[in-house]
């Protein structure tokens, strides 16, 4: 079914309903590896502009917060051009650096390392061997 099957009024409501969802969660399900690197980067534009304006803040205001200017602001809405670190100082004013949870990397060894570091522990305490002293000592004058 396509929009002109729909009810012209539906299918403003439909339009209207998809801008107004956080786009990343949207495309949750989609295959990013066939997405071009225009679209993610307008996908990451509009995700920041969704939230912005859902705090109800301007760009002047935003890009004041971050440390950015107004108009490298408006290229990372846009999906222009921007520095990671303009992305990551706009994210956290906005209180959205959750999303970079993905990217966290949990070490893991190998089931060989595991092993020979289980087999290195100790499975029992060793005794202090005992130091003498002099004061412990007789003395014989």
């Amino acid at each position: 079914m396509t929009l002109k099957q729909i009810s012209p009024i539906f299918a403003a409501y439909l339009i209207h309903y998809k801008r107004k969802r956080p786009f990343m969660n949207d495309l949750s399900d989609n295959n990013w590896n066939s997405m071009s690197d225009d679209y993610i980067a307008r996908q990451i534009g509009a995700f920041v502009k969704h939230y912005r304006l859902e705090q109800n803040r301007t760009q002047t205001e935003l890009a004041k917060d971050a440390g950015i200017s107004r108009s490298t602001l408006s290229l990372l809405e846009r999906g222009e051009v921007v520095t990671i670190a303009t992305l990551i100082q706009t994210l956290r004013v906005l209180d959205l650096l959750h999303v970079f949870d993905k990217f966290t990397v949990n070490q893991q060894q190998s089931p060989l390392l595991l092993a020979k570091a289980e087999k290195k522990k100790k499975n029992r305490a060793t005794p202090q061997k005992k130091i003498e002293t002099e004061a412990n000592e007789d003395i014989d004058w």
